[in-house]
Formats: structure tokens, sequence, C-alpha cells
């Protein structure tokens, strides 16, 4: 505005005061806080990395000899066991290393209460932890010895592995396989399995456990739809929600800096549940019935796409067996992945209990309990979960 021009109305007054002088008060204050910002500022940076550093990772690759060292042949061992899978990646392990002995322990600070009540899913993914070290141990040429629930497993050992050396080197397959094995949430191509693959799968299951199989497209649609209200009534519990949205992760960065839980992204939704899943799994938020719609659908239509379904049952109902069983399903993990097959473990359809019946006679099954199902075809590699690494889970002891 042109100064000879008088203000228009509404503007406010130009100052024509004098200009305004700092007090001695204010202008130490001003520069005290100024002298602290500079001061404090390299500190206050390093405290915000460190709140951001993320936690030390597993790799996903492992020494092909053993090391000649003991402290890290335990270590490889361990790393090996700690790439097994684990329900909404939650790794409920610990491990205690003493000289040639190994002890897994139950983690749980980090089960699943309202999910796995009684800890079956738990003990299920300690089993394929076992399973993990024990293949391992056979490929690096070790005997190991297991001893289930040893006299110390008040302190929550489930099991302890005692190794020793000079034997044959065996399990050499499955170890090539323990670092490329994926849980593949996304659809499969829908091409089914081959007679070969079905029954080297099978051929994993020992005496004890049976595996049940549908490869029928009417079978699949028929579990398809069973999984699709079990997915749908387990997300609807806002208590069952709540437990799992705490391991859910709105990115793979978020994932690798707590190093567990599950990307959102590798559930393989797409469109709003993507977008929103901060709503829409929210158990407070009014847009949770969008994200059980869209978790039933999307488990619906990875029934369908399969290749094959197995339920995998155990006539037992004890904590051993249900590691034993975690143990089988390793190892078909393991097998599925050596031949190419992707693979999917689901609980939704056993976790609900109006499901459990149903599911084990549409099977075909009768006397056992349903433990496990899972899906198997053919789909592109996805990239794997993060895991804690040795150093956050195992203690040595007299190494």
């Amino acid at each position: 505005m042109d100064a000879s021009q008088p203000p228009q109305p509404g503007s406010p007054a130009p100052w024509t005061g004098p200009p305004r002088l700092v007090g001695r008060r204010e202008f130490l204050v001003v520069a005290g806080g100024a002298a602290a910002s500079i001061t404090f500022a390299p500190a206050l940076a390093w405290a915000r990395r460190v709140r951001a550093r993320p936690v030390p990772l597993q790799p996903w690759s492992l020494p092909a000899e053993a090391p000649a060292n003991g402290l890290d042949l335990a270590r490889a061992l361990i790393g090996a066991a700690v790439l097994a899978p684990s329900e909404w990646n939650s790794q409920p392990w610990r491990f205690e290393v003493d000289d040639q002995t190994i002890r897994l322990l139950a983690d749980t600070q980090r089960a699943l209460p309202m999910t796995d009540p009684d800890r079956r899913g738990m003990m299920m993914s300690l089993g394929a932890v076992l399973e993990n070290l024990l293949v391992a141990a056979r490929a690096y040429g070790l005997q190991p010895t297991v001893r289930y629930h040893p006299e110390d497993a008040a302190r929550g050992v489930v099991a302890e592995v005692a190794l020793s050396m000079g034997a044959a080197r065996r399990d050499r397959r499955f170890f090539d396989a323990l670092t490329t094995r994926r849980t593949n949430r996304r659809n499969f191509d829908g091409r089914g399995l081959l007679p070969q693959h079905r029954a080297a799968l099978s051929a994993q299951v020992a005496d004890g456990p049976s595996l049940y199989w549908i490869d029928d497209r009417d079978g699949l649609h028929a579990v398809a739809d069973m999984v699709h209200d079990a997915e749908h009534a387990q997300v609807s519990d806002r208590r069952m929600e709540a437990e799992q949205r705490a391991w859910l992760r709105m990115s793979g960065n978020e994932a690798r800096q707590r190093g567990d839980g599950v990307p959102v992204d590798a559930l393989g939704m797409s469109g709003p549940a993507n977008w929103f899943a901060g709503k829409y799994f929210d158990p407070s938020s009014w847009f949770l019935r969008f994200g059980a719609g869209s978790m039933a659908k999307r488990a619906r239509e990875c029934v369908r796409t399969a290749g094959a379904v197995a339920l995998l049952a155990m006539p037992g109902h004890d904590e051993t067996a249900w590691l034993q069983a975690g143990q089988v399903f390793e190892r078909i993990a393991l097998c599925a992945t050596q031949l190419g097959l992707a693979h999917q473990a689901m609980s939704a359809p056993l976790r609900v209990e109006r499901f459990r019946g149903p599911l084990l006679r549409r099977f075909g099954g009768s006397g056992a309990e349903p433990l496990l199902m899972v899906r198997f075809g053919h789909a592109r590699t996805v990239d794997p979960t993060p895991r804690r690494a040795v150093a956050l889970v195992a203690s040595f002891r007299n190494t």
C-alpha cells in the first residue's frame, strides 16, 4: 500500500511508535535458549536415533559348514531354529546353551491368550523351532538327542537337546530349505499338486499324526466357505482382534524395527483394507466390520486358489503331542519349499470351536484332534518376515 494513501476500512493501523527495546532479562532468556538448543541438539538427535534404532535381526542365511568353534556352532543352530514360523510371527521362544546342551523355553510374554488360550498354537510353534534346530544339527554332522519336558519344565523348558559329534551328515536338502521357506499369504495360481509331490509331503508324517487331504474344486470351495465364516467370527471378536492387532505392523519398516509381527502388506489385501488397515483392524473402530469382511473374503479366496489343503490331526491332547505336531508341520513346510510349492498354515477354523468338528468331518477324519490346516499350491515367492537375532533370544553358560 502506498504510504500516502489513507488506510482502508478494517485494515490495521500502521505502527508509528518507536522501536521496542529488548530488556536484559528477555535477552538472557532468548540467548540461553539458543545456547541450550545448540548445546543439546546433538544429544537430542542421538536420543531420537536410539529410540528409533531397530532391534538386531537374524539374517536369513546360515553357514554351509559346521563352525569349528563351539559358541559359533550353537549360534548357527539357534539361528536356524528361529527361522521357523509362529502365529502372527510372535516368536514365543528362548534358548539356553550349556556346553553340549541346548534348552528350548517358552516365552510366555509372547503368548496369545485370547487367540490361543490353551497354548496349543504356541507349542506347535516351539515344535517347528525344535525341528529346525534338529535339521541343522543333523546337516552339520551332529547327533541330537531330544528330551521333551525335562525335569526343569517348571521354568518353561519344553525340550532339551543334547548334541554329540561324529554322526553322518543328513537332512541336507531340508537344511537348504531353512533359509528359503516362506509363509505365503497371497493368492496361489490354482494349479493342483502332482501326485508325487503330495506323496512326498505325506511321507513326512510319521506314526501318530494323520494328514487328511482335499484337492477337488467342490471340496476346496466348501472348505473356503467354512474358513470365511470362521475368519469373520474371529476378527469380529474385539478382544481377540485387539490381541492380534498388536502383532500387525503397518509397514515392512515397522516390522523390521520391531523384529517381529506381520506387515499388513504381507496379508495380500488390496484397496481400502490395505490403505486403511489402521482403522479396519482397530477393535475400537466402527470400521472393524469392514476389516472382518475383508479378512474373511481374503481367507476364502486363499483357499479357493490353492492346489490342495491338508488337515494335520493328532490323537493326543497334551503339550508333548502338540510339540511333535509342530515338528511334523515344519518338516512338511520344508519339504514343500524343497519341492517349489507355496504353503500357508491357517488356524481360524480351528480357533473357533463350532467349526472344528465340521472341518474334521469335511476332511473325512475322526477320532483325532485337528490341529492345523495348511494350503499348498504355486505362487510367486514373497519376502521373509523378520526374526529377532540370536543374541536377543539366547543365553550362553560355560560355553
